[in-house]
């Protein structure tokens, strides 16, 4: 024995690590961690365009993993995507929170204004786990409409007004929109 620690590193499929979060194992916690860390963060950086913003969002968004595993239903989606959404309405909560304005309130004009590629700790090239790809499979406005709800956090009525278009077009072209990349997000598995 030469004195040296060998660790094992462990994977874990989808559905050992859900299991694994629903029975509180720290393993699986640090596992999920590890692995959806860096594309979580990302989502959320896209929306809050702060770096420091994002490192406390992003906190908030594993703790409601953790505290919703139980919640998670496979039958209604993968559970990538439910994280996804768990991380992109937290992001948009906290923009909507009442400390967050405050402090927007109170920030100087150069604290406000920032250049968002200077504090991204995620290679643009990296391309936020490949989906920018899978997005341009996508029609222009598609993909406006997807950059806009899911990456820029406005609702369907906020796009609506941004856009100039009818809600009932918005949410027509947001859905065409979604089957047609769930169908190419088909390609990728």
């Amino acid at each position: 024995m030469d004195g040296k620690i060998t660790t094992i590193k462990t994977t874990y499929s989808e559905a050992e690590l859900i299991v694994l979060l629903k029975e509180k194992n720290e393993n699986g916690f640090h596992y999920l961690y590890d692995h959806y860390s860096g594309a979580l963060y990302g989502i959320v950086l896209r929306i809050v365009q702060s770096k420091e913003c994002t490192e406390e969002v992003i906190q908030d968004v594993f703790v409601k993993i953790w505290n919703s595993i139980h919640q998670y239903d496979a039958s209604k989606g993968r559970f990538y995507t439910w994280m996804i959404n768990i991380a992109r309405n937290t992001a948009i909560d906290y923009l909507k929170s009442k400390g967050f304005q405050n402090d927007l309130k109170n920030q100087s004009l150069p604290d406000f204004v920032y250049n968002t590629a200077e504090l991204s700790t995620t290679n643009n090239s990296s391309d936020y786990i490949g989906l920018n790809n899978v997005l341009e499979g996508l029609e222009n406005d598609k993909q406006e409409l997807i950059d806009l709800a899911y990456y820029q956090g406005y609702t369907q009525n906020e796009i609506s007004e941004k856009l100039k278009i009818p809600l009932g077009t918005v949410k027509t072209k947001m859905r065409n929109a979604l089957m047609k990349l769930k169908d190419l997000l088909k390609d990728y598995q």
